[in-house]
């Protein structure tokens, strides 16, 4: 008999101007990001990189599919080849408004 697996056990995201996907679970990836850039966005960042690998893209495509419903999400590309080429995409994040900050 197996114990628990320790991927599933929570774990806290650093909200710093990018995210590496690369310790998460597929089946994770795509509330990661979704919290991920609710944070990102409350704490005024107007730019962050989410880090998703090249590989065959199915995280890349994940990733994009939270982008596109995502309210503070203003617009998004892969990064330029300095920054991660399409193993990256950057997004512009919506400015929030002061009133909808929580203290």
């Amino acid at each position: 008999m197996r114990g628990p697996d320790p991927q599933d056990e929570p774990r806290a995201v650093p909200i710093e101007d990018a995210l590496d996907l690369h310790t998460f679970h597929p089946r994770d990836v795509a509330e990661v990001v979704a919290e991920y850039l609710r944070e990102a966005a409350r704490r005024g960042f107007s730019e962050v990189r989410i880090i998703h690998g090249k590989g065959i893209g199915v995280q890349r495509r994940i990733v994009a599919g939270v982008l596109d419903r995502h309210p503070a999400v203003a617009s998004y590309q892969l990064a330029s080849a300095d920054r991660g080429h399409y193993g990256a995409t950057v997004v512009r994040l919506r400015p929030v408004a002061e009133d909808a900050q929580p203290e």
